[in-house]
């Protein structure tokens, strides 16, 4: 059976690493790279595993390759700090790559569910979620991405069952929070890319997006909780079109300007 190696890149988790690492005590090993964490986080994964190093920040993508890198498997599971391994999952994970010793796939995307509001989503836009978490790194590599980096793999891609348990927020506020920073980046990334930003995309692309989580993806049935992921989802299309049209606008000032 393929072995499997763990990674983890981490800044300033203490209070979410020991449970994800807990939760995958059953891999043949964990990497974790810090980028520079001022809390308790390196001391609390050197609990768990010998294998911890630390690197200056790079962006999502690189530092993924680089934990990758670094493993001494080539099968791996790569984990968010605020993310939880269920029982479940890790039997499917070990099972399925018992099948025999060359896998037919080079991947497997596996389902998230996030906690919110005091349950698990299983609704909106954040269920299934699929993440594409497990893979042979022989042909796989992260994107290069400011936000919502993924990875790229040459093979046949599998899908798992089980969950993946994602503690994202702690509450609203830190939810903001988190939007705001990350439709910044989503911004820059859609204009780097040479995206534009019009009034329609303002008017259009935000109710599309509720209509889309509370009713096309069920959110409605999830009560309270249901309607916030909804309302929030919606305000995260809202804040990346009307940050990527603020900066188109003062690009095109710089232009005339010159």
């Amino acid at each position: 059976m393929p072995k499997v190696s763990v990674v983890v890149i981490t800044l300033n988790e203490a209070s979410h690493i020991n449970e994800a690492l807990s939760s995958v005590a059953w891999a043949d090993e964990v990497v974790v790279v810090d980028s520079g964490s001022t809390d308790d986080t390196v001391q609390l994964a050197r609990r768990h595993t010998d294998r911890v190093t630390t690197r200056a920040w790079t962006g999502y993508g690189a530092q993924k390759d680089h934990a990758t890198a670094l493993a001494s498997h080539d099968w791996v599971l790569s984990l968010d700090a605020d993310e939880r391994v269920t029982p479940e999952l890790a039997a499917e994970i070990t099972a399925r790559l018992h099948v025999d010793e060359a896998p037919p796939h080079r991947g497997y995307r596996i389902p998230r569910t996030t906690h919110y509001a005091g349950r698990w989503m299983r609704t909106t836009d954040w269920y299934p979620d699929y993440q594409l978490r497990l893979y042979d790194r022989r042909v796989a590599s992260w994107s290069a991405d400011l936000v919502h980096e993924s990875v790229r793999l040459d093979g046949p891609v599998g899908t798992l069952t089980g969950d993946i348990q994602h503690y994202a927020y702690r509450d609203l506020s830190s939810h903001v929070s988190t939007i705001n920073r990350y439709t910044s980046l989503a911004a820059d990334q859609l204009s780097r890319e040479g995206r534009q930003a019009g009034l329609v995309d303002l008017l259009l692309h935000p109710p599309a997006a509720f209509l889309r989580n509370y009713v096309l993806r069920r959110g409605c049935f999830q009560g309270s909780a249901g309607l916030l992921v909804s309302l929030m989802n919606s305000y995260y299309v809202f804040l990346k079109y009307a940050k990527l049209r603020e900066r188109v606008i003062a690009a095109r000032a710089t232009s005339r300007d010159r």
